[in-house]
């Protein structure tokens, strides 16, 4: 695990793990479970103040104006309200990435639909998921397909990933581009897009697995480009350090790896819990239109 600020760095053994941190990588875990609870019957949101997120939203849109950024991930913390602890969350929802954390300085929960980096075989590849949209809109797809603002923002990830490949790895193209994938939860039902990037790694890639990773932090989806003038930016415009979430978590076997970015994020701070989320901010962006989509990713997926 590492946070999105670089400051705090987790490597430790499978076979260490204690309970306090669980598991599951597309069916890979740690742990049994039974959803014995059905779904989240309580599950109340307090967004955060929309006054304040649009004081930052003016701070963003004057570095775009500048030109100090094109594409920028703003982020804010929301409270809920839940009859469920971490816990039964971790253990109800339904994600291709699950962490739950409970140490006496992280207590969250994560249940990621993003893909960071796999690397099989030498081949490594990279997921960039930007781009979503309630799937009752009428005509859901087509409306997030056919908007020039949020495919102008894929655009940018897209290129914005498949050169931070090509530092390490050759033949890097795109092999699959703007996919959506519907994600089903208690609260609505979104369509995000993804694509797929793939390049090929030397034979002594083993050796400079750090260097790999660490040269793709932060995630370009939940950063921006340029990557290190934007993350800048947003350290001094967010109202708080964003800690794990948005940083990545991976399991590496000696030979492959898996990893994620840990969006779709909860944390408990003493007796309350907090929802974290965001989106890509553009020139071309709409103050009520970003704040709705930071408000639709806060939910728990499910079956």
């Amino acid at each position: 695990m590492v946070d999105y600020e670089l400051k705090k760095i987790r490597v430790v053994p499978l076979s260490e793990l204690s309970m306090d941190i669980l598991y599951d990588f597309k069916g890979k875990n740690n742990h049994e479970y039974h959803r014995d609870k059905g779904k989240l019957s309580r599950f109340k949101v307090n967004p955060y103040p929309f006054n304040k997120y649009y004081h930052e939203f003016d701070k963003v849109m004057d570095q775009l104006k500048l030109g100090n950024t094109f594409l920028i991930n703003l982020t804010s913390k929301h409270e809920i309200d839940t009859e469920y602890n971490l816990l039964d969350i971790f253990t109800q929802a339904k994600a291709k990435y699950k962490l739950y954390v409970n140490t006496i300085s992280d207590k969250f929960v994560v249940f990621s639909p993003e893909t960071f980096i796999t690397i099989i075989d030498g081949e490594i590849a990279t997921y960039p998921m930007k781009g979503t949209i309630d799937a009752n809109i009428p005509s859901a797809r087509k409306v997030l397909e056919n908007d020039k603002k949020e495919l102008a923002e894929h655009i940018t990830i897209v290129d914005l990933l498949r050169n931070d490949l090509s530092i390490h790895a050759k033949k890097v193209k795109v092999t699959k581009f703007r996919y959506l994938d519907l994600i089903q939860s208690n609260r609505k039902n979104i369509y995000q897009a993804s694509s797929e990037i793939k390049g090929k790694l030397p034979s002594d890639y083993h050796s400079k697995l750090g260097d790999i990773l660490f040269s793709l932090l932060p995630a370009g989806s939940i950063s921006g480009a340029p990557k290190v003038k934007t993350d800048q930016i947003i350290k001094s415009v967010e109202s708080e350090p964003r800690g794990y979430y948005t940083g990545v978590s991976g399991i590496f076997d000696g030979q492959n790896l898996d990893s994620f970015v840990m969006i779709r994020y909860i944390e408990q701070k003493d007796d309350k819990l907090y929802y974290r989320s965001g989106g890509g901010i553009t020139y071309q962006s709409e103050v009520e239109k970003e704040y709705q989509e930071m408000i639709d990713k806060i939910y728990v997926p499910h079956a």
